[in-house]
C-alpha cells in the first residue's frame, strides 16, 4: 500500500457477529442476478446489508461517509491562528500590567516631594518605555527580546515567564506529543536531555542509511530515551511515529495564510532558538523526511474553524486529518474485497469509535471465514464459489423455500421434507443437511461434539455435529431440472428465481435422496447440460429462441439409465420457437412455426414412450399464452404448474416432496 498512513489491520478482532453463511447469503443474492462473484463480493462489502434477522451491517461506503463527516468536523472547529491571537492577547496582557506600574512608580515619585527619587524614577521609566518601543512588532522576536528586558512589575515577569514556559510546552508537543510527561517541565536539565536524544536519534538514522551498526543500539536508546517514545519496539516505530507527527505539523502551518503562517514558523524558530534545540530539531527533521520519503509533507490540512486550538492540538487535528484522509484514499481506491482485510480496525476505532470499528470487524470475520470454510476459493485474480459454497447456497434456498412452505396456506400448509421410508439401514451415517427429517446416529453425533469442543460436561450439542442414519432407499427416482435461458427470462425477472428453485432442488436430492439423479439442463436455441456447480454464476446472453425439443432430448439422454421413476421438470416462460433441424443446426421463429411445434411433441412423445414424466412449470398467470403446454400435460400425463414468479420454488418444492413420498 503507498498510501502515506498505514491503515491496514494490525491485529484480530474478537468481534464475532457476523457468520460467514450470513455474508454469502447477501453475496448470493446479488451473485445470482449478476453472475460475477468478485462484483458481488465487492457491491455487498462496499453497501452493507441486512440480516434475515433484521441486523445492518454497515459497508464501506457507510465507513466512507463516516469518515467524511468525522474529516468535515475536525475541519469546522480547529483553527491554530487563534492560539497565535492567544500569546499576543497574553502579551498584550502583561504590556498592560507593565504599563499600568510604571505608570504607578512615576506618580509615587512625583508624589513624594523627593527630587532625587522623582529624577532617578523618571530615568527609568523613559529607558524602559524606549526600551519597548524600540522592540519588534513580530510576536517571535518580540517575547525574544523581553529575555533581556528587566520588567518593573513583578506580576508581569511571572505572566511572562508563564507565558514563555507554556508556549516552550507547547511547541515542544507539537513535534513530540508522545513525551509530554517526559517534557512536564521544560527545564534546563530537561532541554539538555531532549537535545542529547534528538542527537542519538539522528546519528541512529544516519548509520542506517548508511548500513552500519547502530551506535548507540536501539535497546541502548530505549533504556535512556524511552520515555519518549512508549509504546515503540523498533528504530522504525520511533522514526515513523515522530515523522507522521512532524509531517503532520507541517500541515498545520500550511493550513494557515501565508501571512499567519510566517509568524507561526517564526516563533517555532525563536523558541527552539531561545531552548537552544535548533540545530538538532533542523538535523532531527531532515532525517526524518529522508526516512520516510512516502509522507506527504506539503500537504495542508484545512483547519479553518471557529475554537482557538493550541498548536499541539491543532497538529493533533492535521494528523487525524490526514490519517482519515489516507482510509478515505484507500477505501475508494481498492476493490472492497481486496481492501477490507488490509483496514486496520483499531484505526477505524481511534478515530470514528466502537460501532464503526464493529461494522468493519464483522465483515473482516465473515470474509476470511468464507475463505476459511471452504465456500470460496482464489483462483489467480479471480474469486471463485466452490462446490462446498454451492451446496450452502442450495442449504439456504431450500431452508427459505420450507419457510415459505410452512407459512403458505395455498400449499396446504407445512412441506417437511422426510426420510426415504420403508428401507434397511445401513451401518453408515452422514452429517444432517437443514431441511431434512432424521434419524440421529446418537454415538457419532456426541463423538462430534466432543471433538468440537473438547472434553468435559455438559456435552453441548450443535446443529453441526448431529449425523443422521442413512437408508436405502426403496422408491428411487431421477429428475433433470429443465431452465429456460432465452432472454425473455432474463428481462422478466425469472432467471435468478429458477436459479434458486434448482439449486434447493438438488441440494434436497443430494442430501436426502442421495441415490437419485440430479441433473439440470439450460434451453434457450439449444440446449446443454449445466454443472450444478455453475448455476450460481449462471447468465444468459442475447440467447433467442426456447428449444424445448432439445431440452427434452437431451433430458431423455440423461435419463436413459435411470431405474425408478424418472421426469423431466420444465420451467419456461414461453411457448417453444426454436427446434433442431435435420442437419443440427437450430431454427427460430418468433410466432413459432408448425414445425417447431410438431418437433417439440415428437419429443413429447419419445419421452412417453420412455416412461419420463414430464411436469411443466408455466411461469404466467394467464393460461391462455400456453396452449401447447396444455398438449404436452395431455399427451404426457405429466401436471402442469401454472405460477407467479415468486412462488415457482414452493410448488416445484412442494410437489416433488408430496410425490416422492407418495406410494
Amino acid at each position: 500500500m503507498s498510501a502515506r498512513y498505514d491503515f491496514r489491520r494490525r491485529r484480530e478482532d474478537e468481534t464475532d457477529e457476523l457468520e460467514a453463511d450470513e455474508l454469502l447469503r447477501a453475496v448470493s443474492e446479488d451473485l445470482l442476478e449478476s453472475g460475477d462473484l468478485d462484483g458481488a463480493l465487492d457491491r455487498v462489502l462496499s453497501e452493507g446489508f441486512t440480516t434475515p434477522d433484521g441486523r445492518r451491517v454497515e459497508g464501506l461506503r457507510d465507513l466512507l461517509e463516516r469518515v467524511r463527516r468525522r474529516r468535515r468536523d475536525l475541519e469546522s472547529r480547529a483553527n491554530p491562528d487563534g492560539e497565535l491571537q492567544r500569546y499576543r492577547e497574553w502579551l498584550d496582557q502583561i504590556e498592560a500590567r507593565e504599563d499600568a506600574e510604571l505608570d504607578e512608580l512615576a506618580t509615587q515619585a512625583e508624589a513624594s516631594g523627593d527630587e532625587r527619587r522623582a529624577a532617578v524614577t523618571g530615568d527609568l521609566v523613559a529607558q524602559r518605555r524606549l526600551q519597548r518601543e524600540l522592540m519588534s512588532p513580530s510576536l517571535s522576536e518580540r517575547l525574544t527580546q523581553y529575555q533581556s528586558y528587566e520588567f518593573v512589575s513583578s506580576e508581569a515577569r511571572e505572566q511572562y515567564e508563564e507565558l514563555m514556559d507554556q508556549l516552550s510546552r507547547d511547541v515542544l508537543d507539537t513535534y513530540f506529543e508522545q513525551a509530554s510527561s517526559a517534557l512536564a517541565s521544560p527545564d534546563p536539565a530537561a532541554l539538555a536531555r531532549m537535545r542529547e536524544m534528538m542527537d542519538a536519534l539522528s546519528t541512529m538514522i544516519e548509520q542506517d542509511r548508511a548500513g552500519q551498526a547502530l551506535s548507540p543500539s536501539f535497546e541502548e536508546f530505549m533504556e535512556r530515551y524511552g520515555d519518549f517514545f512508549p509504546g515503540a519496539t523498533s528504530l522504525e516505530d520511533v522514526v515513523r511515529a515522530l515523522a507522521e507527527r512532524a509531517a503532520a505539523a507541517e500541515a498545520m502551518f500550511n493550513s494557515l495564510s501565508g501571512e499567519q503562517q510566517g509568524q507561526l514558523r517564526s516563533l517555532f524558530e525563536s523558541m527552539m532558538a531561545n531552548m537552544e534545540l535548533n540545530f538538532s530539531m533542523h538535523r532531527l527533521m531532515a532525517n526524518l523526511r529522508q526516512a520516510a520519503s512516502d509522507l506527504d509533507w506539503q500537504r495542508a490540512a484545512r483547519l479553518r474553524g471557529t475554537e482557538p486550538t493550541s498548536f499541539t492540538e491543532a497538529t493533533s487535528r492535521a494528523q487525524e486529518l490526514g490519517e482519515l484522509r489516507a482510509l478515505e484514499e484507500f477505501v475508494t481506491r481498492a476493490h472492497p474485497a481486496q481492501g477490507l482485510p488490509e483496514v486496520d480496525v483499531d484505526a477505524v476505532r481511534r478515530h470514528l469509535g466502537d460501532d464503526a470499528a464493529a461494522h468493519v470487524a464483522r465483515l473482516q470475520r465473515a470474509l476470511r471465514d468464507l475463505r476459511d470454510r471452504g465456500f470460496v476459493d482464489r483462483e489467480g485474480s479471480r474469486t471463485t464459489l466452490t462446490p462446498r459454497g454451492v451446496r450452502q447456497i442450495g442449504r439456504q434456498a431450500l431452508t427459505d423455500l420450507f419457510r415459505q412452505l410452512r407459512r403458505s396456506p395455498v400449499l396446504g400448509g407445512h412441506r417437511e421434507a422426510s426420510l426415504a421410508g420403508g428401507g434397511d439401514r445401513e451401518e453408515t451415517s452422514k452429517p444432517w443437511e437443514p431441511g431434512e427429517a432424521f434419524s440421529l446416529n446418537l454415538p457419532r453425533t456426541l463423538r462430534n461434539a466432543v471433538l468440537r469442543q473438547g472434553p468435559g460436561t455438559p456435552v453441548r450439542l450443535h446443529p453441526d455435529d448431529f449425523e443422521v442414519e442413512e437408508y436405502e432407499a426403496t422408491r428411487r427416482a431421477a429428475t433433470v431440472f429443465a431452465i429456460d435461458l432465452s432472454l425473455s427470462m432474463a428481462m422478466r425477472g425469472n432467471l435468478v428465481p429458477a436459479k434458486k428453485m434448482v439449486l434447493a432442488l438438488t441440494q434436497l436430492i443430494r442430501s436426502t435422496f442421495p441415490r437419485d439423479l440430479a441433473a439440470v439442463v439450460g434451453f434457450g436455441e439449444l440446449a446443454q447440460e449445466l454443472r450444478i456447480e455453475d448455476i450460481p454464476a449462471l447468465t444468459i446472453d442475447y440467447n433467442y429462441g426456447t428449444n424445448l425439443q432439445h431440452a427434452l432430448a437431451l433430458g431423455r439422454h440423461l435419463l436413459r439409465g435411470e431405474r425408478g421413476e424418472r421426469q423431466i421438470v420444465v420451467v419456461t416462460d414461453g411457448e417453444p420457437t426454436a427446434h433442431l433441424q435435420d442437419d443440427g443446426q437450430p431454427f427460430f421463429s418468433w410466432p413459432p412455426v408448425r414445425e417447431t411445434l410438431e418437433r417439440t411433441m415428437a419429443e413429447v412423445v419419445r419421452c412417453t414412450r420412455a416412461g419420463i414424466v414430464i411436469n411443466v412449470f408455466a411461469l404466467d398467470t394467464e393460461r391462455t399464452q400456453f396452449p401447447f403446454v396444455e398438449q404436452i400435460a395431455r399427451v404426457n400425463g405429466g401436471r402442469t404448474f401454472y405460477t407467479s414468479v415468486d412462488e415457482l420454488g414452493r410448488y416445484v418444492l412442494d410437489d416433488f416432496v408430496r410425490h416422492h413420498r407418495a406410494g
